[in-house]
């Protein structure tokens, strides 16, 4: 179902604060890639965490961004009560397929101000060698 934009991604975005809002996965991880000619560029947002909360893998050819965090929020009046009590924890992941043919000291990673960048480079693609056919000579 389409809603108007003036509910944001979801319904209960701003509506009084509402208690069972749940911090969905669709404002995590959004990326942007670029190609340049010699690389591609992801833009990766990951709002709340901090360079320590983010690990980047790379096996059998995939990408993998993933992070994860807890928070812990806890706001006393002068007696020491709870005002409010808050706690986040969470991880989040995403894959990206990049080729066999990259190795991991050739992908650049850098976060600044929640946005993780990192550069792939471009690795031109081995042509298919065909096999030679050898025959084994028959005498007679």
């Amino acid at each position: 179902m389409l809603l108007p934009s003036i509910f944001g991604e979801d319904l209960f975005d701003d509506w009084m604060d509402f208690p069972f809002r749940t911090n969905t996965s669709t404002s995590l991880m959004k990326t942007d890639i670029r190609e340049t000619d010699n690389s591609y560029e992801l833009d990766m947002d990951m709002p709340g965490f901090e360079k320590g909360d983010i690990k980047a893998e790379l096996k059998n050819g995939y990408l993998t961004i993933s992070a994860s965090s807890k928070k812990n929020n806890d706001e006393k009046d002068k007696e020491g009560k709870y005002i409010r009590r808050e706690r986040y924890s969470g991880s989040c992941s995403r894959s990206f397929y990049v080729g066999e043919d990259i190795r991991q000291e050739d992908i650049k990673a850098k976060f600044e101000n929640g946005i993780l960048k990192v550069t792939v480079p471009k690795k031109e693609e081995k042509p298919a060698v065909e096999e030679n056919n050898k025959y084994i000579s028959i005498e007679g």
